[in-house]
């Protein structure tokens, strides 16, 4: 949804031009998907990155999570980024 928003108000012409071609949904579809398993490698690579295992968790419960927050956020951001807001 936050793309199709974007496209409507900030490229009227390319959400026009999918509306009507038909193709808004495909395209909206092929996005999410492509967020979602970006956001997945993004997420793995960072926690391997920053050390953030299962023996962490179960040694410190509370960092591990405040720590998971802030990738799963970072990565967030990156996604918005790289594929939502283009």
């Amino acid at each position: 949804m936050m793309r199709k928003t974007y496209l409507k108000e900030h490229r009227p012409a390319m959400y026009s031009l999918y509306m009507l071609e038909d193709r808004l949904t495909e395209h909206l579809n092929a996005v999410d998907d492509e967020a979602q398993e970006r956001m997945g490698i993004l997420v793995r690579q960072m926690m391997e990155k920053q050390g953030v295992t299962e023996e962490l968790k179960a040694r410190d419960q509370m960092v591990w999570v405040g720590a998971v927050n802030n990738i799963q956020n970072a990565a967030e951001e990156i996604v918005l980024k790289e594929l939502i807001y283009t």
